[in-house]
Parts: C-alpha cells; structure tokens; sequence
C-alpha cells in the first residue's frame, strides 16, 4: 500500500484529504499539530504524525517513509505579521520540498490559493497564469506568490510537483468562511456591493481533495497548475441566501458604496500595523474586494489533464452544510 504524508493534516481540508485518501486505497501520514484532530484521524484509519512542517529535523522521518505528499499546511488567515507568513508558508514550503527532494518523493501536490486573482475589478474565467505577481492586497497573497516560486525553484531541480488553487472551500468544519458571514450577518449586517450581483466562484472541500488525490497520479502534469472550483458561478447574494436559507436564518445585509468601504478598510488596517494592535481587523482591504468583485475560474486545464469533476454539486454542499449547522447549533464540532 502507498503511502502518502499530508501537512496541515488536523486542519478543516487535511481532514477530507485524509478521508479521500482512505478511501482511494492509500496509507495516510497525517502530519499535524493538534493531537486531538490527530486522534480523529486516527480513528479514520490514519497513522497520526504529531509535528510541524517547518521543523525539517523533527519531520525527516516522515517524509523518508512517504511515496508522495500532498503539501496543505499553511497559515491561512486575512491578517498577521509579514515574520509569520514568511516563516509558515515561504520558508516552510521550502523546507517541505527539501525533505520531499532529499527522500525521493514521487511526487508533491501543493495546495496554493487563488486569492492571488484577487484586486480592485470584476475578473472572469481567470486562467493560471494571469496574476499579477506583485499584487500586495495582504501578506497571504504575497506569501503564496512567493510560495509558488519556491515550488517552481524544486520543480527544476527535480521534484515532480502539481499546484492547485481551490477557490473559497465550504462544508463541514470550515472554520472560516461560513463562520465570518454568519458572524456579520449576526451582528452588523453583510457587506454588500453593487447588489450583490458579483459572480464568485466556491469550492466543496470534498471537490478539493478530490482533485488533490487525482493529482498524486496524472501523467504528463510535472510543473503544472490548476484552477479548482465546482464550476457553479453563482451570483454572492444568491449563495447568501441559499446558505442562510439552508441554516434557516434571515439575511442581513449592509449596503455600502465600495469607495468608501475601501477607505475605511485601508484606515483600519493603519490603525492596526502602526498601533500592533492584536487581533484580525473587522475590515480589510481583501475581504471588501472579495466581497465586492465577480471572480470566476476556468477550470479546463483541471478538467483535461487531471480529468477532474466535481463529485458534490454546489447544492447538495450547501443542503449537506445546513443539516450539519442545524444538528449542532452552531457548534464547530465535526
């Protein structure tokens, strides 16, 4: 039986990741930092690898018994110091790709993000390479820029790698994007832009490792990157209220001119670096862009090489989600 490691195991993807690889007939290294997820993971028939990705020495063993690995630990978060997202998602990148060079590693899949697309316009059917590699909306995207050329530095010195940008994960467990427009939809109201009527592009996470474990295998995708969505481009209001309907919850919104939320996002994340505050700005930069812009995805290139379609419709994630978010009342417990 193959083997293969999964970093960021314990968090909300390693999870599905690990579940896929299960079941596609794999043995699972779940490499993490919560013993408590680990022992979940466990359970699911994994062998629990208590450990951080960026300690080459204390992971070494790991990666020497693994055959492939999929690389989907990261910091991943709006807001944080430049020093944490270097050392998490650059520097420790670098070192996940060390261990999988040096231990003859088949193959690594790297789990990147497409908030790398992210800026002040409407975008649609955004290809992998049309970025703008000095985008600085936030420390995130400029780590994940600079993340990519570490993998692309590896890719020519050997190590066969696959890249993959899954747009807005959903369902069971997401510790983020549900929670946060539940959040606000408890409290201030959703920001709302141009009435809602932006197309995004979300992902069901079972889609996500889905396409992860397809790309363990593929032949003929050495460097390559992909697009992952589930190919639903739905206007943002329609999927609030989809969502809220299915949680049974009334929307809230807050209409703003985005000129002005703009603004004010820009002032608040001052207020924040200047003073160090702590904590994650109730608005920033990112988040009004997202929030305000169409951003779709062509996933062709995921469709014709990798041979991948999505398992789990966009409606059947979003039914899924409101059975599990009922049942626990909110609770973050899976």
């Amino acid at each position: 039986m193959e083997k293969v490691l999964v970093t960021g195991a314990t968090g909300f993807l390693g999870k599905y990741l690990t579940e896929q690889l299960l079941a596609d007939g794999y043995e699972v290294l779940a490499l993490g930092r919560n013993k408590a997820a680990g022992e979940v993971l466990e359970r699911m028939g994994a062998t629990f690898c208590p450990g951080d990705f960026t300690d080459k020495e204390a992971c070494a063993p790991y990666f020497k018994e693994a055959e492939y690995v999929i690389h989907a630990g990261a910091l991943s978060t709006v807001w944080g110091a430049w020093e944490d997202f270097y050392n998490t998602n650059v520097a420790g990148t670098r070192t996940v790709c060390e261990l999988c060079l040096e231990h003859g590693v088949k193959r690594m899949v790297y789990i990147s993000s497409p908030s790398i697309y992210s800026g002040k316009e409407h975008r649609f059917d955004i290809k992998e390479n049309e970025y703008d590699k000095n985008n600085k909306l936030n420390f995130y995207i400029k780590s994940k820029i600079l993340s990519e050329e570490v993998i692309r530095e590896f890719d020519q010195k050997g190590l066969d790698t696959v890249t993959l940008r899954p747009r807005g994960l959903i369902g069971i467990g997401d510790t983020s994007l549900i929670p946060r427009i539940l959040n606000a939809n408890g409290k201030i109201g959703i920001p709302l832009f141009h009435g809602g009527e932006n197309y995004v592009d979300i992902t069901c996470v079972e889609n996500v490792a889905y396409a992860a474990s397809l790309g363990l295998k593929a032949p003929g995708v050495k460097g390559e990157v992909f697009n992952i969505t589930n190919g639903e481009p739905t206007q943002f209001k329609v999927i609030l209220e989809q969502f809220l309907e299915a949680i049974e919850e009334e929307p809230k919104y807050l209409k703003l001119p985005f000129g002005l939320a703009y603004g004010v996002a820009s002032f608040i994340e001052t207020i924040y670096r200047v003073f160090r505050k702590k904590g994650e700005p109730m608005l920033t930069r990112y988040t009004v862009c997202t929030l305000a812009f169409s951003q779709t995805l062509d996933i062709t290139k995921a469709k014709e090489k990798l041979g991948y379609t999505p398992k789990i419709t966009l409606g059947e994630g979003i039914k899924q989600y409101g059975i599990w978010w009922k049942e626990h009342h909110g609770s973050e417990a899976v």
